[in-house]
């Protein structure tokens, strides 16, 4: 799978497959960045500057440097051979967008759940939502936060993961910790057992 970008605009004739998967996530962990990270063309970003009183509701959790917030979704591309195309739909962190979740999900193939290891119980909320559809996801911790990283296999039992699920860290501003985060996604997603774990989940 390739890591880097094509920079084409356009698809080349040769592609014959498109995967589509969610980043999904709790507000200010950095979906957007990842997709606009990852993406080797012009992300499509539906953002709305943040105000005073959708503070109250949206809690930056001491980003500063937050100023939007998406409102639809985040969409990017990504090339990963001749002839499979990978397109990313990031989703809005808050649990009032839980029906867009739901909407985008039709289709996917997986999602990337992006997580803060300062706040993993906001991730249960889209983790139900994926396991009550039963749509296959890899958690990505975001490292960007000052809290220590605790034990893999810890994180894996406070994230309650099934053995075969992915948990990864990555840097949602680097492009090359991004593309490894997703690749452990799409490679867990083409394992041939997944159907079978998914089925005795």
């Amino acid at each position: 799978m390739g890591l880097e970008p094509s920079g084409e605009v356009y698809l080349p004739d040769s592609v014959s497959t498109a995967v589509k998967v969610l980043v999904l996530g709790p507000f200010a962990v950095g979906k957007s960045t990842f997709v606009g990270t990852l993406s080797e063309i012009p992300p499509l970003h539906t953002e709305e500057t943040m105000t005073r009183t959708g503070a109250v509701a949206d809690d930056p959790h001491g980003n500063t440097e937050k100023t939007t917030t998406t409102v639809a979704l985040d969409f990017g591309r990504r090339t990963l051979s001749d002839r499979v195309v990978l397109y990313m739909f990031g989703t809005p962190g808050q649990r009032r967008f839980l029906s867009l979740w739901e909407d985008l999900a039709h289709g996917s193939l997986g999602a990337l759940v992006l997580a803060d290891v300062a706040r993993i119980e906001e991730s249960f909320d889209v983790m139900s939502v994926l396991e009550d559809r039963g749509l296959p996801y890899a958690v990505a911790i975001n490292d960007f936060s000052s809290v220590d990283m605790p034990p893999r296999e810890e994180l894996r039992e406070a994230f309650d993961l099934l053995p075969g699920v992915p948990l990864v860290s990555c840097d949602a501003r680097d492009r090359q910790s991004t593309a490894q985060a997703m690749i452990s996604l799409v490679e867990y997603l083409l394992t041939p057992s997944l159907g079978q774990s998914q089925e005795s989940a």
